[in-house]
């Protein structure tokens, strides 16, 4: 039989997910640099390093 999941056990793991340091500043310098660019209809997306 599945396993049923509930809100109780969500909310429980929740407060267990901590990411790392490193993992936060690699997004957020990737958000920083990354620039989208419209043209008429289009999207260019574009990695400013």
């Amino acid at each position: 039989m599945a396993k049923l999941y509930t809100e109780k056990n969500f909310t429980e793991n929740l407060n267990e997910l901590e990411p790392k340091e490193e993992t936060v500043n690699f997004l957020l310098n990737y958000s920083k640099a990354l620039s989208v660019i419209n043209c008429n209809k289009m999207k260019f997306e574009a990695l400013l390093n």
